[in-house]
């Protein structure tokens, strides 16, 4: 496969943007003070979900650099969005299981757009943190027990 070709991880954080974005549902009027998109501990979330492995660094970096360059993604003081184009390849894809979904996805990559390159760089801090946000999230909070509570 040539270097510009759509990669598997290309797929795999496209999906993982769309999943994490609700492909759509979740719109904010224009007014709104919380933006439109997702954060990157999102888009690391709905990936490990995926594939049971949190992206590294760089290949979160070079997907979004095709992703964006391809006109599919955008992204901007740290939120990460699905471009008009973006969901409609992503609403015309065939259908798969949750398991097929990032396969099928590259294959419609491939078919339909070419790979473009964005000037995007995903400081190693900022990856490291969005890490560290998704694992502690991840932890689930200890049960009280009711019991010695006041009031019950």
């Amino acid at each position: 496969m040539g270097e510009n070709a759509w990669r598997w991880t290309d797929a795999w954080i496209f999906v993982s943007l769309v999943i994490a974005s609700g492909a759509g549902r979740h719109r904010r009027a224009a007014d709104s003070r919380r933006p439109e998109g997702v954060r990157l501990t999102d888009v690391l979330s709905t990936a490990d979900h995926l594939n049971q492995a949190i992206p590294e660094r760089q290949d979160v970096e070079t997907a979004v650099r095709r992703l964006v360059g391809a006109g599919l993604v955008t992204v901007s003081d740290g939120w990460f969005r699905i471009t008009p184009d973006g969901e409609q390849l992503w609403r015309t894809r065939p259908r798969a299981g949750v398991g097929g979904t990032v396969d099928s996805m590259q294959g419609v990559l491939i078919r339909r757009h070419a790979p473009g390159s964005a000037d995007w760089q995903l400081a190693e801090e900022e990856h490291a943190a969005a890490v560290q946000e998704y694992v502690v999230r991840s932890i689930p909070a200890p049960r009280r027990s009711p019991e010695g509570q006041s009031g019950r």
